[in-house]
């Protein structure tokens, strides 16, 4: 293209080519300025929306760079120009037509940086999903850094393939060595465009974790709970994890109160009182309407539930406490009982009888039988009179 434009002035002198691409030079500029982008802001400021703007502001800067120098890159490659000057053309290529399309490529690379940036900062004002949107900004700088500079290096004529084959080989390197962060960035990013929950959501993980969802950034989430605890869950768990967002799609949530009454019960007046207590509750919302469900019959009650809404997922324990003090109180002053299991032991007079009759067989077993034989070697007395009676005899016959 651009020597397709340097052909245009090949019958033109020196001054005059020189003139020429000057003077359109300044009236390309001067268009854009004042007719161009005066057009567009006139256009979008018929929207509601900012983005634009902020696009268009953006764009000035380089557009009206990019008429300027381009005219100063077109007179270094028009012949006449080329052939009149008392530099050499290799020179003036090096100090005046390179230079030239290096400023473009960096004053287009900053607009481009800008612009994003720019958006980005507007989104996350307007609410955006997640705090860690500036990581983008910061993914986008990169990458708009590494073009600027192959850009650059292959208008100077400097070969990239070594750098880029260095470059793969480093990339796998840290890619082994950071597999974990990357894990974390890459399921950060997942999070983000799967919507799984923005900041001020209130979600529960599989394991039980619960928590408000203050900071999503590159590598972890940090929830604080109900006990203002800040947990910190990397993105990859997370990604990887069943997340329950009680948030979504709306903020508020159900409350189940369970309660039970007396069999005997006039279930119309407690369901009536139910409802009073429940509508009384500040807590409560008055849409959906509260509600009162017989679920079955219990070993001891008539088991009762009783549904209402709260407004949000944080206020579910506090009403559920309020909702029973208030119910304690109203069904005591209606004098409906709330059962509760009990227990009567009897102990019988055969058990007592069986107890006594155990108790006389131990002591009988243990008393002699006066009836009974005597063993006279068990018996210590009569064993010294029957040694008594066999030495007598013996005395006897030594008498003579």
């Amino acid at each position: 293209m651009i020597p397709s434009l340097a052909a245009l002035f090949e019958g033109f002198s020196a001054v005059e080519a020189t003139v020429a691409v000057l003077a359109v030079s300044i009236v390309a500029a001067v268009g854009m300025e004042f007719v161009v982008l005066r057009v567009a802001r006139r256009v979008v400021s018929t929207t509601d929306s900012a983005y634009d703007d902020i696009v268009i502001s953006s764009l000035r800067a380089p557009l009206v760079v990019t008429a300027a120098l381009a005219g100063v890159f077109v007179l270094t490659q028009v012949p006449a120009v080329r052939a009149s000057v008392i530099v050499e053309p290799r020179l003036l290529d090096a100090v005046f037509g390179r230079p030239s399309l290096s400023v473009i490529v960096l004053v287009w690379a900053y607009a481009a940086n800008t612009a994003v940036n720019r958006l980005v900062a507007a989104v996350n004002e307007e609410g955006g999903r997640f705090d860690f949107a500036p990581v983008f900004s910061n993914v986008w700088t990169l990458a708009v850094l590494v073009g600027s500079v192959g850009t650059l290096l292959w208008l100077w004529g400097i070969e990239i393939t070594p750098l880029l084959g260095a470059a793969g080989v480093a990339g796998i390197a840290v890619g082994f060595a950071a597999k974990d962060t990357v894990a974390n960035f890459f399921g950060g990013i997942a999070l983000y465009f799967d919507d799984t929950y923005k900041i001020g959501d209130y979600i529960v993980l599989d394991d039980g974790t619960a928590g408000t969802v203050i900071k999503v950034g590159v590598r972890s989430t940090t929830l604080l709970t109900r006990d203002e605890v800040l947990v910190t869950v990397p993105n990859a768990a997370l990604n990887a994890a069943k997340v329950t967002n009680e948030s979504a799609p709306q903020r508020r949530r159900r409350i189940r109160v369970p309660i039970g009454v007396a069999y005997g019960t006039d279930v119309d007046a407690f369901e009536a009182l139910a409802m009073e207590v429940l509508a009384a509750e500040p807590l409560v919302l008055d849409s959906p309407k509260p509600r009162a469900r017989f679920r079955s019959f219990g070993d001891s009650a008539l088991q009762y539930e009783l549904l209402c809404w709260v407004n949000g997922p944080t206020r579910r324990r506090r009403a559920q406490h309020e909702l029973n003090r208030a119910l304690y109180v109203a069904l005591g002053d209606a004098d409906i009982e709330i059962p509760y299991p009990k227990r009567d032991v009897m102990v019988t007079e055969a058990a007592a009888s069986s107890r006594a009759s155990s108790s006389s067989a131990s002591s009988s077993s243990s008393s002699p039988d006066p009836e009974s034989p005597r063993d006279p070697a068990a018996d210590p007395e009569t064993g010294l009179d029957s040694d008594a009676d066999a030495a007598t005899p013996g005395s006897r016959a030594e008498t003579p």
